[in-house]
């Protein structure tokens, strides 16, 4: 079983009689690249603010490294990097005269760690070039370097794709996963990018109006989200039973209600037709299912979307 990084037990945070994170129970385990999920407002920034101390909780436990208490958390902190937003760098300095004075300003010894944090995010070449000429890409790449400086354990991210083009979010991509592929650093990255957070994410947390929905592996997304006929029938057990002794498949489940959802013969729907149908099975419907990440939460939370 995969050590727990980051476990989360009812952690609340109100503002007045606003409830942000509704008893948010979630775990990071160690490797994972964790994706937060959730609209505008549901919570995402705030969970990242409390695991980096930037706010602190209403109630609910925090573990973090196995981590509990106040002092420990502190000490469990030191080997996590955090970018909530873009820093507040200085116009008028370079990549690495910015990096230099945050590292002074933190303690973290040896000038070395500035040279391979920008290496790690490929801005060492830089050269002379002021942070106020940067592109959006390049600020975002200098704030992660930053949150690189202290080489954490734990990476927390709140929608650091936020605003890129295609190429930059390529490119951020890449560095993410050779940072988790390379260093084996454990990444909670929150998004409404949800397309992106597929070609990144190990596991997902789906969140809505503060509350935790649900905690899904990738493995098991993808799998709720292949393409299938889902078939509503009067009888089906015995559907089931037919389509397997028949057909040979054995690539279905048969879900509450009435459903069979079938994830192979999706070429052939006239012969599982003639074949119910002759056997005296009434077939109210059927009906060619698949979803992508987007898809799949807006089913979660209930929600519509419009074109």
């Amino acid at each position: 079983m995969a050590e727990s990084i980051l476990v989360t037990r009812s952690l609340t945070k109100r503002y007045g009689s606003a409830v942000a994170v509704d008893q948010a129970n979630i775990t990071v385990s160690k490797g994972d690249i964790y994706g937060l999920v959730g609209r505008n407002g549901a919570g995402k920034t705030t969970i990242i603010r409390m695991v980096s101390a930037q706010t602190l909780p209403t109630s609910g436990e925090l573990e973090l490294f196995g981590a509990t208490g106040e002092m420990e958390l502190r000490a469990a902190r030191a080997r996590t990097g955090a970018m909530v937003e873009i820093p507040s760098f200085y116009p008028y300095l370079t990549a690495r005269e910015n990096l230099e004075y945050y590292r002074r300003q933190r303690g973290i010894a040896g000038r070395h760690v500035v040279e391979e944090a920008l290496e790690q995010v490929n801005l060492a070449d830089t050269g002379k070039k002021k942070f106020k000429a940067f592109s959006l890409g390049m600020k975002q790449r200098l704030g992660l370097a930053l949150a690189l400086m202290n080489r954490p354990e734990l990476l927390l991210l709140d929608e650091p794709i936020n605003g890129l083009d295609p190429e930059g979010i390529v490119e951020f991509r890449n560095l993410l996963l050779e940072l988790n592929r390379q260093y084996q650093t454990t990444i909670l990255i929150s998004s409404h990018i949800l397309s992106e957070l597929q070609n990144l994410a190990t596991c997902y947390g789906f969140i809505d109006k503060g509350r935790m929905l649900e905690e899904v592996s990738a493995e098991k997304l993808a799998e709720k989200c292949r393409d299938c006929l889902e078939l509503r029938v009067d009888d089906a057990p015995r559907a089931a039973a037919l389509l397997e002794r028949e057909l040979s498949f054995r690539d279905f489940e048969v879900l509450p209600g009435g459903a069979i959802r079938l994830y192979e013969g999706l070429e052939a729907p006239q012969r599982i037709t003639n074949l119910l149908v002759s056997q005296g099975i009434s077939l109210y419907g059927m009906e060619h299912r698949g979803a992508n990440l987007e898809d799949y939460f807006l089913n979660l939370i209930g929600g519509v979307r419009h074109g």
